[in-house]
């Protein structure tokens, strides 16, 4: 079978909540301290799971990870906390984390077509920047080296080291006239972002293009506006995206826009860039809304489909320019919403929920594929085991910690990959 584009979305963690742990995240920020619902969440997850297996496409899934973390609590003294100190409290709401549900921070992926060796190269991000998140990559690998375990077709490679940041695959666009086609490779690193940290390094982005085998004259390393991070673009995804030979992008994405178009022109002369103006969606309306959060995928028939969030589609303003590229026969022909607000309001679109991997799915553990029946089981699953809200302040309580366990070993049996317990 050729080559193919995998989304592997994460599904929603039964501890999903709102600890607002994310600096630079506004949405997170907004949220913290609000009940969230990871039974509800969870459901949306695999409804728009569903959604792109009826438009036709290859969909996967990745396991929650093990939480709360018994080894990030050991590892800070923190077997037993005093309630009185908040940042204790705070330390302990990171090892109940439901992150890893957005895995476009999982890896950064090069396709076979793309590398030395000819195989998939998956890099683990190491997710350095905020302690919530840096506890995630041990268990992600080994959850990548399960999944992608023909090592005829794929390589992982644990995280760079974490005196530089990675955010994996959130800060890497691939362009290419067709997903099985030799591509350019799109390294975006942050320098500054006012207030808040600008958490890809670019040194993280040339040891992994490095360790992926790619060759230099394909790669393009580009800075990332300290404008859009300090607008709270905390990731490059927030405000463009790329698939095949297109680019989607806010006009105020990049250090360097123009120069940053004609570097890919240059490497790509088939590129179409297609530049949000920011007097038509402000920086603000465009982060606040997800816009570029996006799914651009390329749909059986060849065209391609743009899955937006549902607040993407209720902002006047970006409704507006969608309405009027569609009609006018741009590169984007549909406009899909779906509804992930649990994510949302923690500050993840249905980008930041999947991971894109190019492989053929024969090579694929096909314990980590989905269908139709597989998605109907797991939501049986997770209507029975997955809380049905959490107030931050629960977090802690033994009964809600038993509960998420049992939860997610529950999901672990009824796929047969109890060797993630």
């Amino acid at each position: 079978m050729p080559l193919i584009e995998i989304n592997f979305d994460g599904l929603v963690g039964p501890s999903h909540n709102y600890a607002g742990l994310s600096l630079g995240n506004l949405a997170s920020a907004n949220n913290a301290g609000e009940v969230s619902y990871p039974r509800a969440a969870a459901l949306q997850g695999l409804s728009k799971m569903r959604h792109n297996l009826g438009l036709g496409l290859t969909q996967g899934l990745f396991m929650p990870l093990p939480r709360p973390n018994p080894v990030l609590l050991g590892a800070l003294g923190l077997e037993s906390i005093d309630e009185s100190d908040a940042a204790q409290r705070r330390l302990r709401a990171a090892a109940w984390s439901a992150s890893s549900m957005w895995t476009a921070n999982a890896a950064t992926v090069s396709p076979a077509p793309d590398t030395a060796d000819g195989r998939c190269h998956l890099t683990a991000a190491n997710l350095v920047t905020m302690p919530h998140r840096s506890q995630e990559w041990p268990d992600t690998v080994r959850q990548l080296r399960l999944a992608f375990a023909d090592s005829t077709a794929f390589a992982v490679h644990d995280a760079v080291p974490p005196c530089f940041g990675d955010e994996g695959a959130a800060n890497h666009m691939r362009m290419c006239a067709s997903h099985d086609a030799p591509g350019i490779e799109i390294f975006v690193y942050g320098t500054t972002g006012g207030a808040f940290p600008a958490r890809q390094h670019e040194q993280a982005s040339r040891a992994v293009a490095r360790l992926h085998g790619l060759d230099p004259e394909r790669c393009l390393f580009v800075e990332q506006s300290p404008d859009a991070i300090a607008a709270g673009a905390f990731h490059n995804d927030v405000v463009a995206v790329a698939n095949e030979r297109v680019l989607f992008t806010h006009e105020q994405a990049f250090a360097d826009p123009e120069g940053t178009y004609a570097a890919i022109r240059e490497k790509l002369p088939e590129a179409e860039i297609v530049v949000v103006p920011a007097s038509v969606v402000s920086l603000g309306d465009a982060i606040r809304s997800y816009l570029f959060n996006a799914q651009l995928l390329t749909l059986p028939g060849g065209e391609m489909g743009l899955v937006i969030p549902l607040e993407a589609w209720e902002t006047p303003s970006v409704r507006g320019w969608l309405e009027g590229h569609v009609a006018s026969n741009g590169p984007i022909r549909k406009v899909l919403p779906v509804d992930v607000r649990q994510s949302m309001a923690n500050g993840g679109g249905p980008a930041c929920l999947r991971l894109r991997v190019v492989a053929d799915p024969a090579t694929v553990d096909p314990r980590f594929l989905l269908d139709e029946a597989k998605i109907a089981r797991i939501e049986r699953v997770v209507e029975a085991h997955w809380p049905e809200q959490i107030d931050p302040a629960d977090l802690g309580a033994e009964s809600l910690g038993r509960a998420v366990v049992s939860a997610r070993q529950a999901l672990l049996e009824l796929l047969e990959v109890q060797e993630l317990a």
